[in-house]
């Protein structure tokens, strides 16, 4: 009676178990299941993406502020514009000489 019983509730409890595996593997596999993982892909390239342009932005910096030293370039908006005017509408135009 007792080996009945112990092999009833562990084909019970496997039953289950397949069941659930199962029913998560038709879960992934659906249109949603497929969706979130492209989701989840281009989320994690994004995030790798936008590292990438951080780390080059700071190369570009460093680059930049050690060929103004090395050169002695004065200092430039954040713009990249030189931060003194070079003329104004209506001023005189200097290679004319007027």
């Amino acid at each position: 009676m007792i080996p009945r019983l112990f092999y009833l509730v562990a084909g019970a409890a496997l039953g289950g178990y397949v069941v659930h595996k199962l029913n998560r593997t038709a879960q992934a596999w659906s249109p949603a299941g497929i969706a979130d993982r492209v989701e989840d892909h281009v989320a994690d390239y994004r995030a790798a993406l936008r590292e990438f342009n951080e780390d080059v932005q700071a190369a570009m910096e460093r680059r930049e502020a050690e060929l103004r030293r090395q050169y002695g370039a004065g200092p430039t908006t954040p713009a990249g514009r030189a931060s003194q005017p070079r003329g104004a509408i209506g001023a005189p135009d200097q290679k004319d000489g007027r």
